[in-house]
């Protein structure tokens, strides 16, 4: 399904901003971090009146865990639902099931189904996960991360034009690093077969990463699950929080781009 759009402060650019609302984050992460159906529920409410176009979630077992068992999205999915009209996805990472083919197992079983879903292409089973979501007509979000051979493996996936996006994923939290980092795995990933990209970074390194997919006009998320923190360091009370600032650095970004282009006025649109 087609995810909705949102205009920058600066509008200068038409540009998705997702909330990440958990990640593989726990109760150790802080109270922020919602865990429960309910808790998500409250938080992507939160997050979207903020302003974010899009949600990726984590469904959790009652003890915290990540997993992709059929009962827990039927009560995650919905109650996400009744509070936002944005896109919901999931992940399907290989912490949250290990064997490919008991992941295969638990999708088919799946009766509550997302709008979309992340495949990283670097694990293995990759492929047939993300086949078998098409085929279920769940939207592929293409997990490609730095320092993996998901790139490689991507470029040569006939799955590839197929996906919804990219999800360009710096794992270098370094922040002195992040940015350099980010545009290797750009240049790794190339054209991606044409499907739009989703830049983003984690910890340390994910405000500079959003910062540069501002600047560059790429699709971005944040939320609980890549940062803990604000800009300016401090704790973030909630994913609320995280988006807010997040279109703000974004914004900023985007204008500093138009600012610097000889012949157009600052903060003009195009």
């Amino acid at each position: 399904m087609p995810h909705p759009r949102l205009s920058v402060v600066t509008g200068t650019i038409d540009a998705m901003m997702q909330v990440c609302l958990n990640g593989s984050r726990t109760a150790a992460d802080g109270v922020a971090v919602p865990l429960t159906p309910e808790a998500m529920a409250d938080s992507a409410a939160g997050a979207v009146a903020a302003g974010a176009t899009d949600i990726h979630v984590h469904p959790k077992t009652p003890c915290g865990q990540d997993t992709l068992s059929p009962r827990v999205l039927a009560q995650t999915l919905p109650a996400i639902r009744e509070r936002v009209a944005v896109p919901v996805g999931v992940t399907t990472g290989a912490w949250a099931e290990p064997d490919p083919a008991a992941r295969l197992e638990r999708i088919r079983a799946w009766t509550v189904l997302p709008d979309h879903a992340s495949v990283n292409w670097h694990e293995p089973g990759a492929e047939e996960t993300a086949a078998l979501l098409m085929e279920l007509g769940v939207g592929v979000e293409a997990g490609i991360w730095s320092g993996t051979d998901g790139a490689e493996r991507f470029a040569a996936s006939p799955l590839g034009p197929k996906v919804l996006r990219v999800l360009a994923e710096v794992t270098d939290t370094d922040p002195s690093d992040a940015v350099a980092a980010a545009h290797e795995l750009l240049s790794a990933i190339g054209s991606a077969h044409g499907r739009p990209v989703l830049l983003h970074g984690e910890d340390a390194g994910a405000w500079p990463v959003l910062r540069l997919a501002g600047g560059l006009g790429l699709a971005t998320r944040i939320g609980l699950e890549d940062a803990l923190v604000l800009p300016d360091g401090k704790r973030a009370g909630s994913n609320a929080d995280l988006v807010a600032a997040g279109l703000a650095e974004y914004g900023a970004s985007r204008a500093g781009v138009t600012r610097d282009r000889p012949g157009r006025p600052s903060g003009g649109n195009r």
